[in-house]
């Protein structure tokens, strides 16, 4: 600037020698008529300092002589009030007293006054610089950039001299920063009107600031000087930057506050230091004449500053002025020690900050999900293998993990490997920032994972239900699938007003489904691997070698898909259905999807003849993957008829009928009535007259058979006139003629000859609960079913379920209720009922009662599993199963002797050895007749030849299943295998053979419910027996089952699929048996019985040409239609209920022989129904076989 001199050379004095007058002239101030400024070059900053010192101590006097005065006043007022006092007391004349309180009064209602009208005044301060308000804000807002605008006004003069002439109306900085002042101090008059106490305000940072920031600048102006002087206090200005950010809502989590905190008290400690050398410096000591200065720049101070906080002092730059090294004596102190404390502590809170803190970035037209929960490695890579499966069609889903712990290396690199399709992102589904994070809105889905492995299953699924109630709380609609471990924890779900299981929510519960499983392979031994495996995806391993394990992985590779039929398969019926698509398209179907006009669903599992295929039925397949289940969507009879390759059935061009509402309900409902379509009376005339209508209300729906011959057979009893005789006789005609159908004789089991003494017991007696789908009885107490070892002898237990249970009092329950429901579901008669008993700690059974007290044919047998004189007790050896459970796995650290206690239980029963015990048998029974069988003829029975096989003499031969928690223990079950220790579940021996099962299988319904939430409800109805949301809503209310009376309803219930084992080594499929076709039984069994094969269990030396004493068997799923069979192959099978099976009883002993070798048959080995005339089998008993059934209902 032209105008300017540095200030720093105008070291002239007005009693300087005339030798020095040269010097002096060329320090002279250049004078101008338009700048008047001093022409002696006189410097003047004493008169801005004096201008902020007065400000600050004129100020400061005043309010301490305020506080002086009115303490005194009040004093003296005090001493007067008291007088007045003591002249009351002292009995002071009326008068007096009553003219000395008039003046009182006026005076205190004009204080009231005065103290009213600051009140509002400071009130309305308060409001204007308090952040609470929107004008409050702003405000505080609009401060704090004003003040970095000073700042950077400063900045910039900084590089002008120290002090320097400046005109007010041409320089544009110094106007500006006049008008920032000019605002600062009326945001300086509200912050004094609203401080509750004026000394304390006068002393804080920012009054500070301003009296020495403020006031230089009107000084600025009359003396057309600029003096930089203390204009750097500003940055003090920086500590309050923490609050602006949340005032804004910027900073929320206390990491980033204090982060912001560190740094601006930091930063503005450093410039505001810089700023005091860099004066000192330009300007010099005032003793020395400010001789002594030197020319720094600001940010020469600041990189000075730097250097020393460090300790580092290059050397470079230092200072020179003794008030300069004065201030570094004692900042070096202060700045060390900010220096040492807070810039590691910065460091550590920007390197702690969360790496996978962002947002995730919604992808358009791809859906993502959210899975949280339990994350680990194993949860993570056995979830990310089954859903992220090639056998699936092409999974375009985004997968984002949520959980409030970074990953390890090892999870990290999981999540690396799949990063196209994976991401993580750390937070709590608790929290709803986390939530919005990762977009739960716009989810197509919430996963939430469980600790199968937790030593508090209760904790785990309250942690569960907390997370459920939290997504639910932030976004209603989002589908949620959880785990939990726990039966009874899921009735909690039910108190969330948003978890809506008809819309997607579901709840997989690993104790139920996997004592399901369990309780399946009681009844058909394989069954839990069998199922296990078609809900997860494996990929094919192809074995060329002749094995054992070459077929049960080409059945391991069938997973479970659903598919909708295609209109060629309209009009017919199931069963027409299922063998064409077996036989054509290589497909095996085993239920379908209806929906009624309400829209719900109904599952119906190998439904029988009377159900017609409708347009829009979803089918339920076993196949190898997707693509294949593509065909029975694609067929088309016109085009693929000829077609003999089933890969070349593919999508034609022929236009797909559409069928009316109208059809499809004569479809469904025809069958009952056997009229035609003209003829038919299932519907009123409305529904012919308002056909149009109803296409139009109803174009897509579809009707439930059972709801529809439900309605039909309530309308029939309500209203019997509007069916003729004639018609009655008809219907009463086909249920009773031995040509007719099986299927249309079981949908009215009350008119079937020979029941009416059944159902009026029925009537009178609660057999089964309130819903019809279990056997029940009224409730037990526990030492009415305590065995001793004596009277377990004494009592012949055979064909029985034997449950060795370890646990203590302080074992976490696992839910015996879900091992035993589906023992006693009521499609089983009641002398078809397995007897369970119990073998374990009386303690720990005692706590599992309550929930068990209700199902008959119970007994408990006090001791221990490793004691081989209670399992002799139990007679084990003649059981039909042996379960093996332990409430104690999840106690122990160490993960290979988590199991240790089962292991050893069947270690011990492997090693047992018995006597022939056969004969006893043989003497007191005539054998088990199975549905449809002549027992006077030999041979319509299959299984009479299996009499006279001998009993188990060795307990490697007792059909046992036991639990695992660890996978990698199965090694440790059976010592005659080969298998790798490394080697995955699903391909051990043990787990083929249906002897162990983990619940790490069950993991893969995650993913299989999220693709198809009719899965889930397919498996539960094959597994838990028919288990429905209704009953565990009733179940969640009450903790048991209630009892109700036998209806129609009711009694309907009973009439429903169940798996089966069908035995080859003779009876109708005899000549099958030996080198015949697995395609060939499949059509035969479900041509003539409507029986449902999709399975094998097979000898696991049966492929070896010499003969084997190996009694092992192994699973096949689902094997082709030219499949070898063997005689001594066991067929699993879906097959139909029989309400003639209950007209015959069989003893305790004989109620069912174990199926699981060939030297025993099992109740779960059914006989193929004849075409023998049903009323002509006999009822006859002795009566040592009442007299056991006596003693059986009392157990």
């Amino acid at each position: 600037m032209s105008n300017n001199i540095n200030a720093n050379n105008l070291n002239t004095d007005s009693s300087s020698s005339p030798v020095n007058v040269p010097k002096m002239d060329a320090l002279i101030i250049p004078v101008t008529m338009e700048v008047p400024c001093d022409s002696r070059g006189q410097r003047m900053w004493w008169a801005f300092l004096a201008s902020s010192m007065v400000t600050f101590f004129g100020g400061l006097f005043i309010i301490l002589l305020w506080r002086t005065l009115k303490y005194l006043w009040t004093v003296c007022c005090h001493c007067g009030v008291k007088n007045k006092e003591a002249q009351k007391i002292n009995g002071g004349g009326d008068t007096q007293a009553d003219g000395a309180c008039k003046p009182t009064d006026e005076k205190e209602e004009n204080v009231a006054a005065e103290v009213g009208w600051m009140t509002s005044v400071k009130d309305w301060a308060g409001v204007m610089i308090s952040a609470q308000t929107l004008t409050g804000r702003v405000l505080v807002v609009l401060v704090f950039a004003l003040s970095i605008g000073a700042l950077v006004i400063y900045f910039i003069d900084s590089s002008n001299p120290i002090e320097s002439c400046q005109n007010f109306y041409k320089d544009f900085t110094l106007q500006i920063d006049m008008a920032f002042n000019v605002f600062f101090l009326l945001y300086f008059g509200l912050r004094f009107i609203a401080a509750n106490d004026k000394l304390w305000f006068w002393l804080e940072v920012n009054s500070v600031v301003d009296f020495f920031t403020v006031p230089p600048v009107f000084v600025s102006v009359y003396l057309n000087r600029s003096w930089l002087g203390l204009r750097f206090l500003r940055a003090l200005r920086l500590i309050q930057f923490s609050e602006i950010l949340q005032f804004l809502n910027i900073l929320k989590t206390s990491n980033s506050i204090k982060l912001v905190n560190l740094c601006s008290i930091f930063i503005s400690t450093w410039l505001t230091a810089a700023g005091f050398i860099h004066l000192v410096e330009n300007s010099g000591d005032p003793w020395e004449n400010f001789q002594n200065n030197q020319q720094l720049t600001y940010w020469e101070c600041v990189y000075l500053l730097m250097v020393t906080m460090s300790t580092v002092g290059y050397g470079d730059v230092y200072a020179k002025t003794t008030l300069g090294r004065l201030f570094m004596v004692f900042f070096i102190l202060g700045g060390l020690a900010m220096f040492a404390s807070y810039v590691p502590e910065i460091i550590e809170l920007i390197g702690n900050r969360k790496k996978y803190g962002g947002s995730y970035s919604a992808v358009s037209g791809r859906k993502h999900i959210v899975v949280c929960g339990h994350i680990t490695l194993e949860s993570v890579s056995n979830f990310l293998k089954d859903f992220l499966h090639k056998d699936r069609d092409d999974v375009n889903v985004e997968i984002v993990f949520l959980h409030n712990i970074s990953p390890n290396l090892e999870l990290e690199a999981l999540f690396k490997r799949h990063f196209t399709q994976v991401e993580f992102y750390q937070g709590s589904v608790l929290n709803p920032h986390d939530l919005a994070r990762v977009k739960i809105e716009s989810a197509d889905a919430c996963l939430i994972l469980a600790n199968k492995y937790c030593a508090d299953p209760d904790a785990e699924d309250a942690s569960n239900i907390m997370r459920v109630i939290s997504i639910k709380n932030y976004h209603p609609k989002i589908r949620i699938i959880t785990q939990m471990l726990q039966y009874h924890n899921k009735a909690h779900l039910l108190n969330i007003p948003s978890w809506n299981w008809k819309e997607g929510d579901d709840a997989i519960c690993l104790a139920e489904l996997k004592l399901g499983f369990i309780a399946q392979s009681c009844l058909a031994p394989g069954l839990s691997t069998m199922l296990a495996n078609l809900f997860s995806m494996r990929s094919f391993i192809k074995i060329e070698e002749d094995t054992w394990q070459k077929y049960y992985l080409e059945g391991v590779a069938n997973e479970m898909y659903t598919e909708y039929l295609s209109s060629a398969f309209v009009g017919l019926s199931f069963p027409a259905v299922c063998e064409l698509v077996f036989a054509k398209l290589k497909l095996l179907m085993i239920a379908i999807e209806y929906k009624s006009e309400k829209r719900e669903s109904s599952i119906l599992i190998n439904p029988g003849n009377h159900v017609k295929i409708q347009e829009g039925t979803l089918g339920f397949f076993i196949a190898s993957d997707a693509k294949e289940v593509k065909r029975a969507f694609f067929y088309c009879k016109a085009c693929h008829d000829d077609i003999t390759d089933p890969k070349r059935i593919k999508k034609c061009g022929c236009k797909r009928p559409k069928m009316s509402i109208y059809k499809r309900m004569k479809l469904a409902c025809c069958f009952d009535c056997g009229r035609s379509e003209r003829d038919c009376s299932c519907m009123s005339g409305s529904v012919h007259s308002n056909m149009d209508t109803l296409e139009r209300a109803f174009p897509l729906s579809s009707v439930s058979v059972n709801d529809c011959s439900t309605s039909l057979r309530a309308f029939e009893d309500e209203q019997p006139s509007t069916l003729s005789p004639k018609k009655k006789q008809r219907n009463g005609g086909m249920r009773n003629s031995p040509n007719s159908s099986p299927k249309l004789m079981r949908h009215d089991p009350l008119l079937i000859p020979g029941n009416e003494q059944i159902d009026n017991m029925d009537a009178n007696v609660k057999k089964y609960d309130s819903t019809g789908m279990f056997h029940w009885c009224p409730a037990k107490d526990i030492e009415k079913v305590i065995l001793t070892r004596s009277e377990a002898a004494m009592t012949v237990l055979s064909g029985h379920v034997v449950v060795c249970i370890f646990g203590d009092v302080k074992s976490a329950l696992i839910g015996l209720r879900n091992l035993v429901m589906p023992l006693r579901v009521s499609n089983f008669h009641y002398h078809e009922l397995k007897h369970i008993v119990f073998v374990g700690s009386l303690e720990y059974l005692r706590r599992e009662w309550e929930t068990l007290h209700n199902f008959p044919k119970v007994s408990i047998l006090p001791g221990t599993p490793l004691s081989r004189a209670d399992l002799r007790a139990v007679n084990i050896n003649l059981c039909d199963m042996c379960v093996i459970l332990s409430a104690n796995q999840n106690n122990i650290d160490d993960a290979s002797l988590q199991d240790k206690e089962c292991i050893l239980a069947s270690l011990n029963i492997k090693s047992m050895q018995f006597d022939d015990s056969i004969g006893v048998l043989q003497a007191n029974s005539q054998g088990f007749t199975p549905p449809g069988m002549d027992r006077s003829s030999p041979d319509n029975s299959p299984v009479h030849g299996l009499l006279r096989q001998p009993s188990i003499t060795t307990g490697a031969n007792i059909p046992i299943i036991t639990e695992l928690v660890n996978d990698s223990n199965v090694q440790f079950l059976d010592q005659d295998d080969d298998d790798d220790p490394d080697t995955e579940l699903y391909l051990t021996q043990p787990f083929a053979c249906g002897t162990a099962f983990a619940v790490s299988v069950l993991d893969s319904l995650m993913s299989a419910t999220y693709f198809n939430d009719n899965i889930l409800t397919l498996i539960r109805t094959l597994v838990t027996g028919g288990a429905t949301p209704e009953l565990e809503a009733l179940i969640a209310e009450e903790n048991a089952l209630r009892g109700g009376y036998s209806t129609p309803q009711t009694l309907a219930n009973r009439d429903r699929c169940r798996v089966a084992q069908l035995a080859l080594y003779d009876g109708p499929f005899a000549d099958l048996g030996d080198g015949g076709c697995y395609g060939d039984l499949f059509c035969k069994a479900l041509k003539t019985y409507n029986m449902l094969c999709f399975g094998i269990y097979r000898l696991r030396d049966a492929h070896l040409s010499t003969p084997s004493q190996c009694t092992k068997r192994y699973v096949i799923t689902n094997p082709p239609y030219e499949f070898e069979l063997v005689p001594t192959d066991l067929i699993f099978c879906l097959m139909q209920f029989d309400h003639n099976a209950g007209q015959s009883r069989a003893s305790l002993s004989h109620s069912s022989h174990s199926s699981y070798s060939s030297s025993k048959k099992s109740s779960s080995v059914h006989s193929i129904p004849s075409t023998a005339n049903r009323p002509n089998r006999t009822k006859t008993r002795d009566s040592r076989e009442k007299q056991k059934y006596v003693q059986e209902d009392r157990l």
